[in-house]
C-alpha cells in the first residue's frame, strides 16, 4: 500500500481493486499502461515511441494503409496518427503517395530506413512478450491470446 501523508492509502498494483479483486476492464487498462511503460523504456534509446512502433508494425504488415486505417488498427486517435505519421515521414521511415483513385487519400508504406527501424524494434518487442509469458505454458498463452482477441471482436460486433 502507498500511504500519502495527507490522503487516503492507495493500493499498489496487484493489491485490492488493483489486484485480483478488481474489475477486469480496469485490470486490462492497468496492464496496458504497464506494458506501454515497459515498451517506452525498451525503445527509448532508438527514439521510437509505442505509437510509432504500432504504426511501423501495421504499415509493415499492411502496406498502403491510410491514416484512417491506421487509427482504427492501432486504436489511436486520428490526431495522434497524424502526428506519428508526420514524424515518421520527416525521419524518412515512411513515405506517402496518393491513392490511385481517391487522390486525397495518402497511402503509407515503409521506406528501407523504416524497415530497418522496425527490424531494430522487433527484438525489443519480443523481449516484452517473453516477459509477459514467463511462467505460462503454451496452452495458457493460447487461452490468453484467444480471450484478448475475443474481447476485441466483441467490441466490433456491438457496432
Amino acid at each position: 500500500m502507498i500511504n500519502h501523508e495527507s490522503g487516503p492509502t492507495v493500493p499498489a498494483p496487484g493489491e485490492g481493486k488493483r489486484g485480483e479483486q478488481g474489475y477486469l476492464g480496469y485490470l486490462l487498462t492497468q496492464a496496458s499502461a504497464a506494458n506501454r511503460h515497459r515498451m517506452e523504456r525498451l525503445m527509448s534509446d532508438i527514439g521510437v515511441t509505442p505509437p510509432q512502433f504500432l504504426v511501423l508494425t501495421m504499415v509493415g504488415a499492411y502496406p498502403g494503409l491510410s491514416n484512417a486505417d491506421l487509427a482504427r488498427l492501432c486504436a489511436l486517435t486520428p490526431q495522434t496518427v497524424n502526428v506519428v505519421v508526420a514524424r515518421l515521414e520527416e525521419d524518412g521511415a515512411i513515405t506517402r503517395r496518393p491513392h490511385a483513385v481517391h487522390r486525397r487519400i495518402r497511402m503509407i508504406e515503409l521506406t528501407r530506413q523504416g524497415e530497418a527501424l522496425l527490424a531494430e524494434c522487433r527484438p525489443r518487442a519480443r523481449t516484452i512478450d517473453q516477459e509477459l509469458l514467463h511462467g505460462l505454458s503454451e496452452h495458457d498463452e493460447q487461452v490468453i491470446r484467444r480471450w484478448l482477441v475475443r474481447i476485441a471482436v466483441m467490441d466490433g460486433e456491438e457496432k
